[in-house]
């Protein structure tokens, strides 16, 4: 409660967490589902982070609530910062941190300095100042693998916030304050996801992997196994593995790795992607939020 009420001090909207990551009160509704939904109208708690409060008596009345609580969420979208988070994740053969770098690459914007927080399964989140409209939605994996983004009714785990994983901290010499999130990284973030059923333009396939390989040669040293990883997993998922083979380790040798060292990361890479799924227009590929 006292990182909550600190978090509430300087602007953020928060709610109690479980060790789940989950809203700690439960809700007034249950067994009995509102239609529509009610968004704390009934004047109880329980309604997730539509409870989010940054007044000092409601975070402790439901902290009072919900003693049992371990951590505290953030509101996102919501005034005077407007926050959305990019959550960079490293689970499953997953690299966030990687992912967006490549899309900064890609799309030629900076990734300013932040305020950062270090999950514990190894990821961070980055916090950023957004406009007051339109909302940015919420997505897991739409941007990139490794890349989920908390936007308008989503919630962020806060600092000093602990879970069943451990604990969620401010990395060291994280800014105090949010940078606004740069402009072309807003425009992919409220860009309609794709269609399933449009077919993708011919010249798709040959800028992707002009954007890899580019991303490889530019490494800075202490990222060049990491980006040659990444790219070769985002190659064997286009089905352009063996293809890029080659080419991505010419980019990788004029980075100053050697051979050895290129061609063990990208069968790495291969053995750690899955293959591609066929694609058919009669039964499209559906994603979940």
């Amino acid at each position: 409660m006292a990182e909550a009420l600190l978090a509430a001090g300087r602007g953020y909207p928060v709610i109690p967490l479980t060790r789940n990551k989950l809203p700690a009160i439960r809700s007034p509704h249950r067994g009995r589902p509102e239609s529509p939904p009610c968004r704390g109208r009934c004047g109880r708690l329980g309604h997730g982070v539509h409870d989010a409060s940054t007044d000092p008596l409601t975070i402790r009345r439901m902290f009072a609530t919900a003693p049992w609580a371990t951590g505290y969420g953030i509101a996102c979208g919501r005034p005077p910062h407007h926050l959305i988070g990019i959550d960079l994740d490293t689970k499953n053969g997953a690299d966030g941190l990687t992912a967006l770098r490549f899309l900064a690459e890609q799309h030629d914007f900076p990734i300013p300095p932040t305020v950062t927080v270090l999950t514990p399964s190894g990821g961070r989140h980055l916090w950023f100042t957004g406009p007051p409209s339109p909302p940015v939605p919420n997505s897991a994996g739409r941007l990139a693998p490794g890349i989920d983004v908390r936007g308008t009714a989503g919630y962020l785990v806060g600092p000093g916030s602990v879970t069943t994983h451990g604990r969620y901290a401010h990395a060291p010499h994280t800014p105090r304050h949010p940078a606004p999130l740069p402009s072309a990284l807003l425009d992919l973030l409220l860009a309609p996801p794709p269609s399933a059923h449009r077919e993708p333009p011919p010249d798709v396939a040959p800028q992707h992997a002009a954007a890899l390989i580019r991303f490889v040669r530019t490494a800075p040293d202490g990222q060049r196994n990491a980006r040659l990883f990444w790219a070769a997993c985002r190659a064997h998922e286009a089905g352009l593995g063996q293809e890029l083979a080659a080419r991505l380790t010419q980019a990788a040798r004029d980075t100053g790795l050697s051979a050895h060292e290129a061609h063990a990361t990208i069968a790495s890479a291969a053995r750690a992607t899955p293959p591609p799924h066929p694609t058919t227009t009669s039964d499209p590929e559906h994603h979940s939020p």
